[in-house]
Order: C-alpha cells, then sequence, then structure tokens
C-alpha cells in the first residue's frame, strides 16, 4: 500500500492533523522543558544548617595569683578622696573602716559573685556574707585599709597606677539593715574622689 503526503496544504494522512501545529507544539514543549531546567530566578535560597552554641566564653577569673597584684605593692603619686553618701531607710548612715582592693583577674570575679557587679553596688551585708566561699590564699595583704571620720569621709595616699576597688559598710545609725558599698575607681598619679552611694 502507497501512502501519499500533501505538502503543500502541510497535512498528513495520519489524523489530518496540519504539520505546522505538530511542529509548532513540539517546539513549545521544548521551549517549556528549557525553562523548567535552567537556575531559578531571584536570590539564591539557603538552607540552614545546624551550628551547635558556641561554647562558654573562658572564665576570667584565672584563680587567684599573687603576680596579678604585684603592681599594687608599690608606690605612687595617685590618692583616693572618699566620703559615705549612701541613702537608705535610715535617716543617717555612718562607716568605720574602708578597704581598698587592687583590680585583678581574680578580684573582678569576686566583685561580680559578692556584689553582683564589677562597677558599683550597694547590697545587704548579710547577702555578701551568704556568697562569700571559703578561701585559703594571700589575698588580705594586698588590701589596703582607711577609717572614715565622723563625716564619714576617707582617704587613700601613696598609690600606684590602676583599677581599684573601695569597699565599706554603710551602717543606720541607731540600728538597722548594714548596707555593703563597692564603687571601682582608677588612679592615674592624681587625686580621685568618690562618693559611695
Amino acid at each position: 500500500m502507497q501512502r501519499s503526503l500533501t505538502l503543500a496544504s502541510g497535512t498528513g494522512v495520519m489524523g489530518q492533523t496540519p504539520m505546522w501545529k505538530i511542529v509548532g507544539a513540539a517546539l513549545a514543549l521544548c521551549a517549556l522543558a528549557a525553562c523548567q531546567s535552567g537556575p531559578p530566578m531571584g536570590p539564591p535560597v539557603s538552607t540552614p544548617i545546624y551550628a551547635p552554641p558556641p561554647p562558654p566564653p573562658p572564665s576570667n577569673s584565672g584563680g587567684f595569683r599573687d603576680s596579678d597584684f604585684g603592681w599594687s605593692t608599690g608606690s605612687g603619686t595617685g590618692q583616693i578622696v572618699g566620703v559615705l553618701a549612701y541613702k537608705g531607710d535610715a535617716a543617717r548612715y555612718a562607716c568605720q573602716d574602708v578597704v581598698l582592693t587592687p583590680e585583678t583577674p581574680w578580684s573582678r570575679a569576686r566583685m561580680r559573685m559578692l556584689y553582683l557587679s564589677t562597677t558599683a553596688s550597694a547590697v545587704p551585708v548579710e547577702d555578701v556574707r551568704t556568697r562569700t566561699p571559703a578561701e585559703s590564699n594571700n589575698y588580705a595583704k594586698y588590701a589596703r585599709r582607711a577609717q572614715c571620720n565622723a563625716a564619714g569621709r576617707f582617704s587613700f595616699t601613696g598609690l600606684p597606677d590602676g583599677g581599684w576597688y573601695v569597699i565599706t559598710v554603710a551602717a543606720p545609725v541607731g540600728g538597722g539593715e548594714r548596707m555593703a558599698v563597692m564603687r571601682r575607681v582608677e588612679t592615674h598619679g592624681d587625686t580621685v574622689k568618690v562618693v559611695l552611694r
């Protein structure tokens, strides 16, 4: 059997479908396939990747080391002149002893533990006592001490340059809750005035 195609009309014997429609449909399918296989449009989509939490920062307490306190044993021209001006429930507060502690990694961690701050704080004395750990070190020999006068004023002289913690107990005149007051100061060969509030 012989089959014939009528090329002029663009139609074939098979289903009598025009040839240009078949070619057009094939080209459209190719174009659609090319669009689907190409890269996606717009910014790349990143899939979140699980990352473990960062490790905790290293402790800056570093343990007690006499060498960290060595700088504070020298003399200098620095002075700290201070006054207790704490205001609380009582009408007036007085102080007796003032302790000056050199700033080191160990003492900074100690201030954070006892006073919940490394810059300034006023907390009940009993709270500080409950947070004070049993320790065996030479810390006390590096602390300097001064006395408050009747007006709550005190001073330290001959200090080398560095950071210091000024600490005293504000005791209400007539009785009541005593407060431990702490402030951080720095000496640079000059006179630093501090108000303990």
